[in-house]
């Protein structure tokens, strides 16, 4: 075991901690833009919970964040732009960045 393998070992594993914790966030995030968005569909309770798992579950359906913009866009025609709605989602990952430190 050479230094330069326990180095390659330890930039691996923080390598997979920050993808998980990108992907943590990334979920957190939208799960936030969910209940925002359902905020302005007026959906409250259970029924705006639902819907943000179902913006959560978009982000599946490609790479990137284009998916959950277009299905959000589309929820929300007439009550925000795109514009506003990607705003939201960069505002909102550093909120869930910043809840998962503080989570440990």
């Amino acid at each position: 075991m050479t230094t330069f393998d326990d180095r390659e070992r330890a930039f691996e594993s923080k390598f997979a901690l920050d993808a998980e914790m990108q992907f943590r966030a990334v979920a957190r995030r939208n799960k936030l833009l969910g209940l925002w968005a359902a905020g302005l569909l007026g959906k409250t309770g259970a029924e705006a919970e639902a819907y943000a798992v179902e913006v959560v579950k978009s982000d599946f359906a490609e790479a990137g964040d284009d998916d959950v913009l277009r299905k959000v866009a589309a929820d929300l025609a007439g009550k925000a732009t795109a514009e506003e709605i990607r705003a939201k989602m960069d505002a909102l990952l550093v909120e869930a960045k910043g809840q998962l430190s503080s989570e440990g």
